[in-house]
């Protein structure tokens, strides 16, 4: 069992910005930098302004009837009703320019050194990659949508976010602004139900997912699902296409997400807890962005069959690529840890 205390978590190592930095100061002098520039480079993107939420300090509870140690093994927190209140925050970075030197192709990423070392992994693993800066994307294994476990909360997340209106800013309440936090930076479950009532279930996640271009994610029919001991939305089940296609809303213009709120989705990911800083990040330098969720759970409820992912964006040391990753049939968690780690290492090394 996890018990916050009152004192707030340090930041991660692959946050963008340094820990305690005031970001509306930051923001201040990009946004003079950017005026200044935009006479001599045509079609820059101008950065949002605004602020990370404020830390929790002590939100989890200790109360919940749900399982420990399945699908995020954190404790719960409280349901709460929604209120109003807002706070702009940062803009993800803009995408390289077309025709740039960044938008030249890659190789595979993937190549044959990933299928080689996935014919020696117990499991099925399926993977794509999306370069931000040209478009390509790279596949690796094939097979059916698999349970999404925890990764289905970025999705509650956009889903929660997408609700709130057309304004350029966010129009959360300051209790759905904690539920928010415990789900995607703690992988909370509690917070993750809460949330899952409250946007409309499966039918208004499903409805956004049209929207966003997911083709075959499939959102769980149950929440309490019969012989099944883990919130059951974690069974939805999704592909690595679908989760590039929730990604892209984040780090490019969307049609379904302000500036404002992708950004704000962006800073919790990339403040997750040390603990889930796995994944994608692997083989990542810790100066690197890397906003990440990762989801793992043992589908028959037993230590043998555990269902691992992680997606997440990759951003700096002249890289800019979404990953994704799905594992099913892996013995033990950690095993499913270490195959997407080293994984994401490779598309690292060739992403250059």
């Amino acid at each position: 069992m996890v018990v916050s205390t009152s004192v707030s978590r340090m930041r991660g190592r692959h946050s963008a910005r340094p820990p305690g930095a005031p970001i509306r100061a930051v923001l201040a002098v990009l946004g003079t930098c950017l005026v200044v520039a935009a006479g001599a480079v045509a079609g820059l993107t101008a950065v949002g302004s605004g602020s990370h939420p404020p830390r929790r300090t002590a939100a989890i509870g200790t109360g919940s009837d749900l399982p420990e140690g399945r699908l995020n093994v954190t404790t719960s927190a409280p349901v709460l009703s929604p209120a109003t209140t807002s706070a702009p925050v940062l803009s993800p970075r803009a995408a390289p320019v077309a025709g740039s030197a960044a938008t030249a192709g890659h190789r595979d990423p993937f190549g044959t050194a990933a299928a080689s070392y996935l014919s020696g992994r117990a499991g099925t693993a399926l993977a794509a990659v999306y370069d931000v800066g040209t478009g390509q994307t790279w596949h690796l294994g094939q097979g059916q949508p698999q349970a999404e476990a925890s990764v289905v909360k970025l999705d509650v997340l956009e889903t929660l976010l997408a609700e709130q209106g057309p304004d350029d800013g966010i129009e959360l309440a300051a209790s759905d602004r904690s539920l928010a936090e415990q789900m995607i930076e703690d992988s909370d479950n509690a917070a993750a139900t809460s949330l899952w009532y409250e946007v409309g279930e499966a039918a208004s996640i499903r409805s956004f997912n049209a929207k966003a271009g997911l083709t075959d994610t499939t959102p769980s029919s149950c929440v309490a699902c019969p012989g099944f001991p883990w919130p059951g939305w974690g069974l939805t089940t999704t592909t690595p296409d679908d989760q590039i296609a929730l990604l892209r809303q984040l780090v490019m213009p969307s049609s379904v997400l302000t500036g404002a709120e992708r950004g704000y989705a962006l800073s919790l990911m990339e403040d997750v807890t040390p603990t889930q800083r796995w994944g994608v990040s692997g083989g990542v330098p810790p100066q690197v962005t890397v906003a990440l969720k990762n989801g793992w759970l043992p589908l028959q409820g037993t230590d043998s069959d555990w269902q691992v992912n992680s997606v997440g964006w990759v951003s700096g040391d002249g890289r800019n690529y979404l990953m994704a990753v799905l594992t099913t049939g892996n013995p033990t968690e950690q095993y499913g840890i270490d195959t997407i780690d080293q994984l994401a290492a490779m598309v690292w090394q060739d992403m250059r």
